[in-house]
């Protein structure tokens, strides 16, 4: 393995989502692989809701010096969550249609304070979580000078104050981690420290400014709740899950476009500080299953093991071309255009439409080869200081050279088997 000094300074945040952060699983599966640790350093995690025991499960490993684990580990979880025994599966179904009638015609819903199933489930996702963690001594590791940062976030239902639980301050426990997994409709509050706290879905989810207290290089941000989506909402059920995929996504999008200010003000030479550095930020967002859809929010609630199963080899799958992007970007900002060809696939299409130049869809080798060598470089630079969106495509927010040094654009690269399948300049998108 590469000396630390050597490697990418990474630290990933995990956003909540129930079931559907078993994507998250079988992402940080794939970012945990040997070659992946050989490049870059994650120096901390945060998380919320599902995605914080994820994050959890992920840090773990790190602190006891077994990177390795993490995939093992975090299938295990997602195993026993998953429902596996024929009573489970019955459950899960009347839990699945239930919520969908509630949905459509606004049944009514009982209290999880007046329900023995609700409490028996939150102690049951507590032997889950302690059947995969040992705590016994993590304490210990977590606090030392060295090791990675983990943050879960949650919120005082009471006081409404936000309730970021630090490593660093000793704070990761079984009930640090329910309560960012409480959700309100589910489980009762946890009750700890004086406080009663709820899962931080609306507040902070997942916490990403102080991951920064990490020092990393690159932020990556795996998120379960689409930004846009293709179509009108127009049924109950359709407008029900757009609303929950906008407020998932609420303070997430202010929090990075806080960090995305910062680091266009960094580059100006406007902000100067020891204590503020640039920061690489990634977003990878979850590409829908078909399974998922069908349920829309309701499927954030479905165990079915072929669901779960889905999901995390989606993860690894879009974690894999996730990846390749990073390598193929390096190239570009490098301006080594033969080895960004290494990652072009055969018969790969190119187009362009900026100011001044204009080709038409093309896959004529000669040409593609002639672009990403040549024409490129001279025609547009990356904007650094914008965030990087992956879903089944990469985009990137451009610098377009000539007289107007303020025009902009955006290139989409759509990645297959890790190789660029199709690249396309084009005006930017609002």
């Amino acid at each position: 393995m590469n000396p630390p000094s050597s490697r990418r300074r990474v630290a990933i945040a995990c956003q909540g989502g129930g079931s559907h952060t078993a994507f998250t699983a079988g992402v940080l599966s794939r970012c945990f692989d040997e070659d992946v640790l050989e490049n870059y350093e994650f120096v901390g995690l945060s998380g919320t809701s599902g995605g914080a025991i994820c994050a959890l499960v992920a840090w773990s490993t790190l602190v006891r010096g077994h990177p390795e684990r993490a995939a093992a580990l975090l299938e295990r979880f997602w195993s026993a969550n998953s429902a596996s025994l024929p009573v489970e599966r019955v459950v899960n179904s009347m839990m699945l249609w239930g919520a969908r009638v509630a949905e459509q015609f606004g049944a009514p819903t009982l209290s999880p304070y007046d329900s023995f199933l609700s409490a028996w489930s939150l102690e049951h996702l507590r032997t889950m979580v302690n059947s995969v963690i040992d705590f016994e001594g993590l304490t210990e590791l977590a606090t030392e000078d060295a090791a990675p940062l983990l943050l879960l976030g949650s919120v005082d239902v009471v006081s409404g104050r936000l309730r970021t639980f630090n490593s660093r301050h000793g704070e990761i426990s079984a009930d640090a981690v329910l309560s960012s997994a409480a959700i309100p409709s589910m489980f009762r509050s946890v009750s700890m420290h004086g406080g009663a706290y709820w899962d931080g879905l609306m507040t902070q989810n997942p916490p990403l400014r102080g991951l920064m207290d990490a020092a990393p290089d690159e932020l990556w941000v795996i998120q379960v709740n689409p930004t846009s989506i293709d179509y009108e909402p127009s049924t109950v059920s359709e407008i029900a899950n757009r609303r929950n995929e906008l407020a998932g996504n609420l303070a997430l999008l202010q929090e990075l476009s806080s960090l995305e200010i910062f680091d266009e003000l960094i580059a100006r030479g406007e902000l100067k500080s020891e204590r503020v550095r640039p920061v690489t930020i990634r977003l990878m967002e979850m590409q829908r299953p078909p399974s998922a859809l069908r349920w829309n929010a309701t499927s954030k609630l479905n165990r079915d093991p072929r669901f779960i199963r889905e999901l995390i080899t989606l993860g690894t799958q879009q974690a894999d071309d996730f990846l390749a992007s990073i390598e193929f970007e390096r190239h570009w900002q490098r301006g080594d255009g033969d080895s960004m060809l290494d990652h072009v696939a055969r018969g790969a299409t190119i187009s362009v439409d900026v100011p001044g130049v204009h080709i038409a869809a093309t896959d004529d080798p000669d040409e593609v080869q002639n672009f990403f060598t040549h024409q490129l470089h001279d025609l547009v630079s990356l904007n650094l200081t914008r965030k990087r969106v992956f879903r089944n495509a990469v985009s990137w927010e451009l610098r377009v050279h000539g007289p107007d040094q303020l025009a902009t654009a955006t290139a989409e690269a759509r990645f297959q088997d890790s190789l660029v399948t199709r690249f396309r300049l084009a005006p930017p998108t609002h």
